[in-house]
């Protein structure tokens, strides 16, 4: 999503459970249907992971997502606003 700590946890299951509910869809079709209801207020970012098809444990195709490089540091720009965000919250917490 654009912000995910804008985002009470639950939300993006909320959304995609409604989004499917709609009608059946692949991931990025999801994606594509929260932007274009949300009116471009929540977007779901290309190019952070990618998927490859391969065997599961029990043999059968699947397909198998991982994070690019782009991803891998928006992964780490993302745990920093966590650990900001979280701190401040503790701060909060203690102090009340």
């Amino acid at each position: 999503m654009s912000r995910p700590t804008d985002l009470v946890q639950g939300t993006l299951d909320l959304l995609i459970l409604k989004t499917i509910a709609l009608e059946p869809s692949h991931g990025w079709g999801i994606a594509q249907r929260i932007q274009q209801i949300s009116r471009d207020e929540l977007k779901v970012q290309q190019g952070w992971i990618r998927a490859d098809w391969g065997a599961s444990d029990n043999g059968r195709r699947a397909r198998f997502y991982s994070l690019t490089a782009a991803g891998r540091r928006q992964l780490q720009r993302e745990l920093a606003e966590w650990d900001r965000l979280s701190a401040a919250i503790g701060l909060v917490i203690q102090e009340t």
